[in-house]
């Protein structure tokens, strides 16, 4: 099949083409745009056109019909990505998508639920009125395409915006159906979707001057040229960047919560969830029996075909990833590491041409160690023991990133205290990956600038403007 850039609603051509391959059997699935700084600028064109497009009970009308198509196509799109990402279809049909649909849901009624503020002083009276920014430039991931890409185009679409979205070559099949959908809800030009490569096509939105704001969702180094471009033109920018986050397990955690918990946390998507808790730090006092009970779970996780419901872990996203990552669990195993698992799964044709790998648990290194700070992004956890408190807490912030934890212990007040030592944007306590959309999403140091979800995502796509009215 060819996907198609979507250009005020109009499907259109391009003069080059990329391979978008199914990492589960390296067969070519479809033909992507190669796109230059001339489609993006048509896009950039067409969102500038489309500006002022309805007003908010229009805008949550479309957004709540966009919801209700995407939900009318749930087992479809879970199909695309699972074909296209190699995630199983079980964790798309049952988490991605529906995820993607309540985005959609929750700005359409917040949105209708926007107030002004307004500040009287003597003699006059102060509005303060919500404006949109004008044209959004949304760069999104592989690791999970449609949900994080609705997590932009909503609320942007919500505040008024028109959109031009540049989402991953990798992953491309469920922005493309997202855009046929919204082509026979929005009106043209509101949303653009672009295809292309990074440095090609994602770098000529960044620097196009008609593009006000910018939200980028993907790695640290990458984010570092997004910023390098926007910051000197005075974009809006919002990066989610990367993550390197700990599970802290205290001696008194139930561990039939927090041993399933831990697997989650480390493995769910293959490990390819920026909040994946990749690093697992144990009191000593329950260590040995957490080890024992863990490795165990993780032996029973089923890698293989994602289209059974059977598998737990499915292709990760390229073989050049996949390499990468093994990479690392042969470094950790050369610096005399204890690696269990890993390595390549024996599958039948045609999955032995796929990317995938077993998951791996690596113990016995120091937690300053490669593999301990640096993001895999893959099926990959390390163990560390600690003793006291203080130690789990400078363990878990020696890392250069900041973006969550989660902290496993039946004393509260204990929860509390770690959880505000740890110098990350969100934590979860006995339990992980909780959401609620209200709530703000992001982290601190590498991990990135800003704040989405709720409120937040609604200022970051509008702009302030105080009316002050003497009386």
């Amino acid at each position: 099949m060819k996907v198609s850039n979507w250009i005020a609603n109009e499907a259109t051509s391009a003069s080059a083409w990329l391979d978008d391959l199914n990492p589960a059997t390296s067969e070519v699935i479809a033909r992507i745009p190669r796109s230059t700084a001339q489609d993006v600028d048509a896009a950039v064109q067409a969102a500038k056109a489309a500006q002022g497009w309805a007003e908010a009970p229009e805008r949550a009308r479309m957004l709540r019909a966009i919801a209700d198509a995407l939900e009318a196509r749930i087992d479809e799109l879970a199909e695309l990505e699972s074909r296209d990402q190699g995630k199983p279809v079980s964790l798309a049909r049952a988490v991605d998508i529906p995820r993607a649909v309540a985005n959609f849901r929750f700005f359409a009624s917040a949105i209708e639920q926007e107030t002004l503020e307004h500040h009287p002083m003597p003699g006059a009276l102060n509005t303060t009125h919500r404006k949109p920014i004008g044209v959004c430039g949304l760069i999104t991931p592989w690791n999970l395409p449609l949900y994080l890409l609705t997590w932009k185009v909503a609320p942007a679409l919500a505040m008024g915006n028109t959109l031009v979205a540049k989402p991953s070559e990798l992953t491309p099949l469920t922005a493309d159906a997202l855009g046929r959908i919204c082509a026979d809800i929005l009106p043209p030009g509101v949303l653009n979707i672009v295809h292309g490569l990074g440095p090609e096509a994602g770098q000529a939105l960044v620097e196009h001057p008609y593009v006000k704001a910018i939200s980028f969702t993907g790695g640290t180094d990458t984010g570092r040229r997004v910023a390098a471009t926007a910051a000197p033109m005075f974009k809006k920018l919002s990066l989610e960047l990367g993550g390197k986050n700990a599970t802290v397990i205290f001696d008194d955690a139930d561990l039939d919560e927090a041993v399933p918990g831990a697997v989650r946390a480390a493995f769910a998507n293959q490990g390819e969830i920026c909040l994946c808790g990749s690093r697992i730090l144990v009191q000593s006092g329950i260590h040995d029996a957490f080890v024992a009970r863990f490795l165990e779970a993780v032996g029973e996780l089923v890698v293989g075909d994602p289209a059974d419901p059977a598998t737990d872990v499915g292709a990760l996203n390229s073989l050049a990833h996949r390499d990468k990552v093994q990479g690392y669990v042969e470094g950790a195993f050369e610096e005399g590491a204890k690696v269990y698992g890993g390595g390549i799964p024996d599958l039948p044709a045609p999955f032995d041409a796929g990317a995938f790998l077993r998951p791996a648990v690596i113990a016995d290194l120091p937690h300053t160690a490669r593999c301990a700070v640096e993001e895999i992004f893959g099926p990959v956890v390390t163990l560390h023991p600690f003793d006291t408190e203080a130690e789990a807490v400078e363990m878990a912030n020696h890392v250069e990133y900041g973006l969550a934890a989660s902290v496993w212990t039946r004393d509260l007040s204990r929860a509390h205290r770690v959880s505000q030592a740890l110098d990350v944007g969100m934590v979860w306590v006995n339990t992980w990956l909780l959401r609620d959309l209200r709530v703000p999403f992001g982290g601190v140091k590498n991990s990135g600038v800003g704040r989405e979800g709720g409120r937040w995502s609604m200022e970051f796509y509008s702009e302030n403007k105080n009316i002050c009215v003497k009386l």
